[in-house]
């Protein structure tokens, strides 16, 4: 695995994030920053990022804050929802990426939710091109077959009784999702019980900053996937009114494999079927 750094990524005064930064063997021709999916820490894409890191590229994960190292003390109380993980954690990172690049160009690479948020960083300018991995709307109803019984207990039994219980969302406890703070769930709720998702909840204003990213993006979504349906993908993508699309979707037979699934993409199994045949050609 390649060398990385472990840094603390201030976010206002008193907060931070914690990230890691993957160097590649010599000079690097772009930066690539992975955003993570809900729930989902970034020990998972280390792997992927060394090896993104092998081929030329400095790579940044992180965790947003409350999950994974970015998680400092109880859950209970910390006030975040999954916009301030947009517009200050996000953001934060596009700012440490962008500073060790060099003036290189930045790639954003979203798995799930982090396809899903872009459009409310305040500075996504910055970011030069757009992958999206396994990114939907969310929406319950356009759900998988087999996910819409689980997501009705979900959104209409477990999350609101356990955030009045616990103060926080015990995922790990109910084995759904992870712990999240509590605003952060409770505002993915409201987005997954609308036909529109954020744009439906968040109102014309979040409309409007969908419709204004323009910087090119290649989704990545795979026919078995447990959670988004193709539905969900074409939703969130729709969204991306003014922005050049390139909606890939792959059958795991495609590649020779049984499953790829909502988080097969980030395994090693795949570095040559999808990271080197899919994802390296929408940044080179």
């Amino acid at each position: 695995m390649s060398a990385f750094s472990r840094e603390n990524i201030a976010i206002g005064a008193h907060q931070h994030v914690v990230a890691r930064f993957f160097a590649p063997p010599g000079e690097a021709k772009a930066a690539v920053l992975v955003v993570p999916a809900m729930g989902v820490t970034q020990a998972y894409y280390a792997p992927f990022a060394a090896w993104l890191a092998a081929q030329g590229y400095l790579v940044a994960t992180f965790d947003y804050r409350g999950i994974g190292q970015s998680r400092h003390g109880r859950l209970r109380g910390l006030d975040v929802d999954v916009l301030d993980w947009a517009r200050q954690d996000c953001a934060a990172m596009i700012d440490a990426t962008a500073a060790r690049a060099g003036g290189r160009p930045l790639y954003w690479v979203g798995h799930s939710l982090g396809g899903q948020i872009l459009p409310f960083v305040p500075n996504r300018a910055r970011i030069a091109r757009i992958v999206t991995v396994a990114t939907g709307s969310g929406y319950w109803r356009e759900n998988t077959v087999a996910l819409r019984c689980t997501s009705w207990w979900l959104w209409f039994v477990a999350a609101p009784l356990t955030l009045r219980l616990f103060g926080y969302f015990p995922g790990k406890r109910l084995r759904k999702v992870g712990d999240l703070p509590r605003g952060v769930m409770e505002q993915w709720r409201r987005w997954c019980l609308n036909p529109e998702y954020a744009v439906g909840v968040e109102g014309e204003s979040a409309r409007a900053l969908y419709a204004a990213v323009a910087t090119p993006i290649v989704s990545l979504s795979f026919t078995d996937d447990e959670y988004m349906s193709q539905r969900n993908v074409e939703s969130i993508h729709g969204q991306y009114a003014n922005a050049p699309r390139t909606l890939k979707r792959i059958a795991p037979k495609e590649i020779g494999e049984k499953r790829i699934g909502h988080f097969g993409f980030f395994r090693p199994k795949f570095e040559h079927a999808l990271w080197r045949a899919h994802l390296l050609p929408a940044l080179d």
